[in-house]
């Protein structure tokens, strides 16, 4: 159903693109033809002003999570859908992901389809997923960050240090202490990306599972394994070196090995926008080039 009412968009963007980040100006032109309010994230507006001297009018700039939306667009690759799906969090805000980059699951929307995207935003022929997030609870030393995570979340060694060794009970049950480099926990959408780099399966999204896929382990019999989303996974580290790093959707910190993590699903989840007959198998087979000849 067609919408006249007065939308409102916050604008992420890839500040390291400037030969790419053009196609914010069509946008920002659509939207003011529409009569939208727009509120652009602080770095890429500073940005924007640098190469282009935008001259669209916009209703405000905002830091950190301090914005009130009906709709989010990122425009980068999957690496800035995820940082403005940790931003939205819990707000739960419907993301349009433009894809400026090589590669993307999230970031779906071509620059050259943008302008279709937003009119399926105004004539409501459009639909959400909701894809599951996880999040972490530390007991021991706090983390600074953002603790929510759609991908997935890591326990790694430092750069430095020998492999380490993971205790990992699931539901308070023991598991397995892994010997390895690491381990990720992922959620469905994070399936295609970290995890599946050292082995994990791909995993359709909204299926409610979690996978945990070792890193590096130093036994070969030793796979990837997939449970209930509704799976509470605690771990504990020890390393040599007495710390270790926890990756979340890629933002490391480091931890002291007396810390106890705790991982469990989020309360909330990421809506992402998905024009009417996109399907994800045939996004998949292309993403990955399934059926293609190498030899040609």
């Amino acid at each position: 159903m067609e919408t006249n009412k007065k939308l409102r968009f916050a604008i992420f963007g890839n500040e390291y693109q400037p030969n790419k980040s053009t196609a914010i100006l069509t946008i920002l032109s659509y939207l003011s033809r529409r009569g939208a309010e727009i509120y652009i994230d602080r770095p890429f507006y500073d940005f924007l002003q640098q190469e282009h001297r935008i001259e669209a009018r916009i209703s405000g700039v905002f830091d950190g999570n301090n914005f009130d939306a009906d709709y989010v667009i990122s425009m980068g690759g999957d690496g800035t859908f995820l940082k403005a799906a940790t931003r939205v969090g819990p707000k739960q805000t419907p993301i349009i992901g433009v894809n400026m980059g090589r590669l993307g699951f999230l970031a779906d929307v071509l620059p050259s389809e943008a302008t279709d995207t937003l009119d399926a935003i105004y004539s409501g022929t459009y639909e959400t997923e909701s894809h599951s997030a996880i999040m972490v609870e530390t007991e021991g030393e706090l983390i600074t960050g953002c603790p929510y995570a759609l991908n997935d979340i890591a326990v790694l060694k430092r750069d430095n240090a020998s492999m380490i060794s993971i205790d990992t009970c699931i539901n308070g049950e023991h598991l397995i202490t892994y010997q390895a480099d690491g381990l990720i926990v992922s959620t469905p959408t994070g399936s295609t990306a970290y995890s599946l780099s050292n082995g994990g399966p791909i995993i359709v999204p909204q299926t409610s599972t979690l996978c945990l896929t070792p890193v590096a382990p130093h036994s070969l019999n030793i796979r990837p394994i997939v449970l209930g989303d509704d799976s509470v996974v605690t771990l504990t580290v020890e390393s040599r070196s007495h710390n270790f790093l926890i990756a979340i959707d890629g933002r490391s910190e480091k931890l002291t090995e007396a810390t106890t993590l705790t991982i469990r699903k989020a309360p909330f989840t990421i809506n992402i926008v998905k024009r009417n007959g996109r399907r994800y198998f045939a996004s998949l087979r292309e993403k990955m080039m399934w059926g293609v000849d190498g030899r040609k």
